[in-house]
């Protein structure tokens, strides 16, 4: 049981200029999200942090509302909280492995997303999953963020486009001079 297993969790990163995230959560099932969302809002408090909770209706949601606010707010970073538990069909798959997809996609671009969507075979585990005194994931997840917006500012500034086009400012035309100061 990976609840017995003791693993290493990093320090929390501190920071010089305050942080502000947004939370993305899918309250479909309410008792287990609010126990995430508990997790994680004092996780991103006891960092200095600031947040706002979005609410979603599922977690196929949370993606494109992260991928909305990147392109139309100001967050720092990103926790995406929800629970899919499995089914009888396959649709428990569709969502597990295109949430998760979409999610991954938005980090490859930049964003500093903490993924707390759990996945799981039951309404047990993710009572246990999810509970901020057991293995408190909403509290991990919005670690994970932390810990990527650190290294965000660690390295330089966030880029703001979301996508595989890259910012027009960063776009080089065949044939430009380097010393070319009008280029």
């Amino acid at each position: 049981m990976a609840g017995a297993e003791k693993h290493y969790i990093m320090p929390r990163p501190t920071f010089e200029k305050p942080v502000k995230l947004a939370i993305v959560i899918s309250p479909y099932y309410k008792d287990i999200a609010d126990n995430m969302l508990a997790g994680a809002m004092a996780e991103i408090e006891a960092a200095g942090g600031t947040f706002e909770v979005i609410e979603v209706p599922g977690a196929l949601e949370i993606p494109t509302a992260i991928g909305i606010s990147e392109r139309l707010s100001n967050f720092d970073g990103y926790v995406a909280l929800g629970c899919v538990i499995r089914g009888e069909t396959t649709h428990y798959e569709t969502v597990c492995n295109d949430s998760s997809r979409a999610i991954q996609l938005l980090g490859l671009q930049g964003l500093c997303i903490g993924n707390g969507i759990l996945t799981v075979e039951n309404r047990k585990q993710a009572e246990v999953r999810a509970d901020p005194a057991d293995q408190n994931k909403g509290g991990g997840a919005a670690a994970a963020a932390l810990h990527l917006i650190a290294l965000t500012r660690k390295w330089g500034a966030q880029r703001k486009g979301v996508g595989f086009v890259p910012a027009s400012e960063e776009i080089k035309i065949a044939g430009e001079l380097k010393d070319n100061p009008t280029a």
